[in-house]
C-alpha cells in the first residue's frame, strides 16, 4: 500500500477533527457567528485575506456560492487575518488537549514539517495560506496545524482532479458524502439546493477517475520520505489518530 493510501483517512479525519470541537465553538462564539458555517467559513478562509466571497467559493470548491457568501459576509467586521489566527489557535488548542499523552509527538511533528515544507503549493491556495501561518513551539499544537495543512493540500488537489474529470463539485459531494453523512445529507449541510438529481454510473465513473488522479497527485508529496521513514510516518500517524479519537 502506498503512503498516500495508508494515511488518507487519518489526515482527513485528524485534520478536520477540530472543526466541531469545543475550541472551534468557542472561536465561533467569539466572532459572534451564528451556526457552524459562519465560524468555519471565516476561520478556514481567513488565510485568503479580506476578499470577496467569490474568492472563498473558488478556494473551498465544494460549497455553493450563495452559502459561502452568506457565511463570509455575516462576520465581515472581523478582519480575515484575525479570524485565521483565531481558527489556528482553536486547531492548536485541540491538538494540545487531545495529544497531551501522545509520546511520539516531537518525532511526528518533525516528519510532518518535512513533508509540509517540501510540498509544492502551486494551485492549492488554502494549503499555502495555512502553511504560512506561524507554528507553535509545542509539538501537539504543531501536529494539528500541519495535519490540517496536509488536509488542505489533498483537498485542493482533489478539487483540481474533480474538475479535470468533468465532474461538478456538487455531484462530487453527493457521491462522496463524509465519514458521518450520506452524500445527500452532506450536500444539504453545505447548502446545495434540492432536488439533486440522479447520480448515474457515468458520474460515478468520473468520481473514480478524480479519486485516482488525486491519489496520483498527492503521491508526489510523500516522495520526500525514504521507504523506512515513510513506514515510520504511517505508524506514527496511525497511533496519533488512535490517540486523538480514543476514549477520554
Amino acid at each position: 500500500m502506498s503512503v498516500a493510501s495508508a494515511v488518507k483517512d487519518q489526515i482527513q479525519q485528524i485534520g478536520g477533527g477540530f472543526m466541531f470541537s469545543r475550541e472551534a465553538k468557542a472561536f465561533a462564539a467569539g466572532l459572534g457567528a451564528q451556526g457552524f458555517m459562519q465560524g468555519y467559513t471565516r476561520g478556514r478562509g481567513g488565510v485568503l485575506g479580506d476578499v470577496d466571497a467569490d474568492v472563498v467559493t473558488a478556494a473551498f470548491g465544494f460549497f455553493p456560492a450563495d452559502s459561502v457568501r452568506v457565511a463570509w459576509e455575516a462576520t465581515a467586521e472581523v478582519p480575515a487575518a484575525k479570524a485565521a489566527q483565531g481558527y489556528l489557535q482553536a486547531c492548536q488548542d485541540f491538538g494540545r488537549r487531545r495529544l497531551a499523552s501522545f509520546a511520539d509527538s516531537e518525532r511526528l511533528a518533525e516528519l510532518l514539517d518535512t513533508v509540509v515544507s517540501a510540498a509544492d503549493p502551486a494551485g492549492v491556495v488554502l494549503f499555502a495560506g495555512w502553511r504560512a501561518l506561524p507554528q507553535a513551539e509545542d509539538a501537539p499544537a504543531r501536529i494539528m496545524h500541519l495535519i490540517h495543512a496536509l488536509r488542505e493540500l489533498r483537498g485542493g488537489l482533489h478539487l483540481m482532479a474533480v474538475r479535470a474529470a468533468g465532474l461538478a463539485p456538487r455531484d462530487a459531494v453527493l457521491i462522496a458524502g463524509s465519514p458521518l453523512s450520506s452524500g445527500p445529507d452532506q450536500a444539504r449541510f453545505y447548502g446545495w439546493p434540492e432536488p439533486f438529481g440522479e447520480i448515474t454510473p457515468e458520474l460515478k465513473g468520473r468520481w473514480m477517475q478524480a479519486e485516482a488522479l488525486t491519489d496520483e497527485l498527492i503521491a508526489l508529496v510523500w516522495a520526500v520520505l525514504d521507504e523506512a521513514t515513510a513506514q515510520e510516518f504511517v505508524a506514527l500517524l496511525t497511533a496519533c489518530h488512535a490517540t486523538v479519537f480514543g476514549p477520554r
